[in-house]
């Protein structure tokens, strides 16, 4: 063990949106029972891109004791891994990220997403 940045969840704020899975290129977060969960320490590096998109706030860092970051056990994970993430769609189309390129975008308090095509349009009304 030792003391280390690490993602926090907070089960009352999480609604199992499943928003926060995608960022995380480590595979650290799956959705269990209907919340969001850090399924083993040592898969979250800790870098936070999670954290951006919630749209409820329910994710935060923390620094604690905690299972060292593990670089292999990311690789184990993903050779053997099937994706388990709600797939986003853009606010403006609904195409999906398995169809297109999607941005994270922020406004007004909410967390949206939005694909290559309509970024224009949000951008210059």
């Amino acid at each position: 063990m030792v003391t280390r940045t690490i993602v926090k969840i907070d089960e009352e704020l999480c609604n199992g949106c499943g928003v926060c899975i995608g960022p995380c290129a480590e595979g650290a977060l799956e959705l269990v029972d209907g919340k969001a969960r850090v399924i083993r320490e040592e898969l979250c590096d800790g870098a936070g891109f999670c954290l951006g998109v919630c749209p409820t706030g329910a994710l935060s860092l923390e620094i604690r004791e905690a299972e060292a970051f593990s670089e292999q056990a990311v690789k184990n994970l993903n050779v053997r891994k099937v994706q388990n993430y709600v797939p986003q769609r853009c606010m403006r189309c609904a195409i999906s990220e398995e169809e297109a390129y999607l941005f994270h975008v922020k406004h007004q308090g909410k967390a949206l997403w939005v694909c290559a095509r309509c970024l224009p349009g949000l951008i210059h009304g």
